[in-house]
């Protein structure tokens, strides 16, 4: 698709553009002018939208599609759609699949499924067979496959020698080990974090500790093995205050945190209402403030909606026995600018391709045209209307914000959220 983008402000710092307001022709693929008024004898499409901005297109480091196995809470084609209309150009898909996503024939399965969007889906392949935390997946096979990292979706490695080995073993081929942290033993039976909320709620906590303690681990193992790691969805101030200090050391560790973590509290657990309970948890508002403070000082490397769709079924039930997560790719920059600067959001929402080795070329002549289209400024209220997925999980119902994706160009598709 040939288009002519209008009067857009470009953002990103490393184009020549930067800042600068300019009209964009795109033809097969390729941004080949940028100027201002651009002469239109073809009679190419044109986009024009208020207040309109572009940037490099948008990564989410974190999402969950369902398919294969759960197509009734999310399905590829849904799921990379919804992506497009929130503004990413790029997901990396969690292997919490059923069948889980662990051997080269199930990455194969999801590329394949994936072809033809404008929206591109690098999978996560398990860390372990059947994401079970015994044995090592067939990591290099998966990688071969198309896999950019490895991992087991929101469930913490106890076998402490089973990290070291995946670390050193991933060093052969330049793979990247993502641990989620969170000690299951100090975690208990916990449900919410642990503090004044869950207490008067009469809910089990979950310390900070179980967190913190993880990553102090993982860290050391990181030290001795040497590789490169990427701890997701960090929730709290000393985690990344530990996250820092490794950095400091010249260990090559990289961190995400999810963006209800930056914008939401446990305070929101009041009702009850499980569309709260995610995993990490919501936690404190001190930590919510070092989180934030963290993404500005450059700690945090990027941010993910850590979107998990999950049916009605097993999220409309008492607290305790209701699933964890959220959906939260329809809601991420809207609720992210109302904490942080715009500038500070699109450096966040990119820089993880460069984590995940996949391609981020810049807005100027002569690149591929994989670029986001947003509104900073738009103020509105998220409501039902609003959800793409399949699943209607989202803790940002009713939620104010501020700045709205309109959509993406990428893979000479162009994708606008009506």
């Amino acid at each position: 698709m040939n288009i002519i983008i209008r009067q857009a402000k470009i953002i990103d710092l490393k184009s020549p553009y930067h800042n600068e307001i300019a009209d964009l022709k795109i033809e097969g693929g390729v941004i080949t002018k940028i100027g201002k008024k651009l002469q239109n004898p073809d009679k190419l499409q044109e986009v024009s939208l208020e207040n309109l901005h572009v940037s490099q297109g948008w990564f989410d480091s974190s999402v969950s599609l369902g398919e294969p196995g759960f197509e009734d809470r999310e399905t590829i084609s849904n799921g990379l759609d919804t992506a497009g209309k929130s503004g990413f150009t790029a997901i990396a898909m969690q292997p919490n699949s059923f069948p889980i996503l662990d051997n080269q024939s199930s990455i194969s399965f999801v590329k394949r499924k994936s072809e033809g969007f404008a929206t591109d889906l690098f999978p996560i392949g398990a860390l372990t067979k059947n994401s079970e935390g015994s044995d090592l997946a067939e990591l290099f096979d998966m990688k071969n496959s198309g896999a950019v990292a490895f991992g087991d979706y929101n469930k913490s490695l106890s076998n402490a020698n089973l990290l070291k080995i995946a670390l050193q073993y991933v060093q052969d081929f330049d793979g990247l080990v993502i641990t989620y942290s969170q000690d299951s033993n100090i975690k208990g039976a916990g449900v919410a974090n642990e503090g004044i909320v869950s207490t008067r709620l009469g809910l089990k906590g979950i310390p900070s500790l179980a967190e913190e303690l993880q990553i102090s681990r993982n860290l050391f193992i990181l030290e001795y093995t040497g590789g490169k790691l990427h701890i997701p969805t960090i929730s709290t101030a000393k985690s990344a205050q530990l996250i820092k200090e490794a950095k400091a050391k010249g260990l090559n560790v990289t961190c995400s945190v999810a963006v209800h973590n930056l914008v939401l509290t446990d305070e929101k657990l009041e009702g009850f209402d499980t569309r709260y309970k995610v995993t990490p948890p919501l936690r404190s508002e001190s930590d919510r403030k070092a989180l934030v403070k963290a993404v500005k000082d450059g700690i945090i490397d990027m941010i993910t909606s850590d979107h998990n769709p999950i049916d009605i079924e097993h999220k409309k039930m008492e607290f305790d026995m209701a699933k964890n997560g959220t959906i939260g790719l329809e809601s991420t920059f809207g609720a992210l600018a109302t904490v942080l600067p715009v500038d500070s959001i699109i450096e966040k929402l990119v820089a993880g391709k460069a984590i995940f080795n996949i391609e981020n070329p810049e807005i100027k002549e002569g690149n591929k045209a994989n670029i986001t289209l947003f509104n900073p400024e738009e103020k509105w209220t998220f409501g039902k209307e609003n959800i793409l997925s399949k699943s209607k999980n989202s803790a940002f119902l009713g939620q104010s914000m501020k700045g709205k994706a309109y959509g993406i160009y990428n893979n000479q598709k162009l994708v606008l959220n009506d």
